[in-house]
């Protein structure tokens, strides 16, 4: 079998797998305090990824540059990124947090437009925007009742700042290329991620349904670190092999595998409204990427012109 085929297979198999993820969060996060169980999860996850990655590659960059950027990293991405988003599941359904998530690279374009006085807005950056945002607007207009509950509409604004700070720290991340056994480098991100979300834990966790044994948790906890490891290698192969653009279409089929087992699974609510949502996000989130790909060949034409 050729690296091709792999790298599709691996492919296919971060569009599933990532999107499986959403519901075995809310089913975790139903009998364990959210924070700690995102910073139990990803300790392990990091600790056995660093430590199988040392012992096929036998080496690791542990500069103190580096060691700090994965710690910032890792805040970013995995303390206010997954661990917020983990504290949100315990009171909005996973398919709704799965859709609010799929804007993620949307806003890591955003960023990047805002930040750079180089890049510009286009427009299809616009109308992706007002696309994607009009998605959002439905899945409120879907949940009107469920609205009236303060827990819930905090949950729903904390999943969108979750994914601002998972986008930011992806931009700092790629600014800080490690060629010295990457995947070390990523165990370290999780781990640190996973660190300060246990500190956290004692002062904004709730303990009192919390049940360590609940075989549902459990069991949840076991295929997040598993799979979850697992589907983050694919990812890595999958970069190596083919297109970045084409690898990165994985946020386009996570939501709607969050969405249809969370229907299946869990019983949650799905509508004509939900329908709307996930393609008014997924077509705004793919012309806002594209019209920033755009730009990004527009101004590296005209510095190649400059230079000539």
């Amino acid at each position: 079998m050729s690296n091709t085929t792999k790298a599709y297979l691996a492919f296919f198999f971060i569009c599933i797998a990532w999107g499986t993820t959403y519901l075995a969060i809310r089913v975790a996060v139903l009998h364990y305090p959210p924070f700690l169980f995102a910073g139990l999860r990803q300790l392990i996850a990091g600790g056995l990824l660093a430590a199988i990655s040392y012992f096929i590659f036998k080496k690791a960059d542990i500069s103190k540059a580096t060691v700090k950027h994965n710690m910032l990293v890792g805040l970013l991405m995995i303390t206010l990124g997954n661990g917020v988003v983990s504290y949100a599941e315990k009171y909005i359904p996973s398919g709704v947090a799965a859709l609010i998530c799929s804007m993620m690279p949307m806003n890591a374009v955003l960023i990047n437009v805002f930040a750079s006085k180089e890049e510009k807005m286009n427009h299809l950056i616009a109308i992706g925007m007002i696309l994607a945002f009009c998605g959002v607007g439905l899945i409120f207009r879907d949940n009107l009742a469920d609205l009236a509950n303060p827990a819930y509409l905090a949950g729903m604004i904390a999943i969108y700042i979750a994914t601002a700070f998972w986008a930011y720290g992806s931009i700092i991340n790629r600014k800080h290329t490690v060629k010295v056994n990457p995947f070390f480098n990523s165990g370290m991100q999780l781990g640190f991620g996973g660190l300060f979300l246990t500190i956290l834990s004692p002062f904004v966790d709730n303990f009192n349904n919390f049940e360590p044994f609940q075989i549902d948790a459990m069991q949840a906890m076991v295929y997040l670190i598993v799979i979850g490891t697992l589907a983050f290698i694919a990812y890595m192969f999958a970069l190596k092999v083919l297109p970045v653009g084409f690898v990165t279409s994985y946020a386009y089929v996570n939501p709607l595998v969050a969405v249809i087992l969370g229907y299946l699974v869990l019983d949650e609510k799905l509508t004509w409204y939900t329908a709307l949502a996930f393609c008014g996000i997924v077509t705004g989130v793919y012309l806002v990427n594209r019209g920033y790909r755009l730009e990004k060949k527009k101004l590296a034409a005209q510095t190649l012109k400059t230079d000539t």
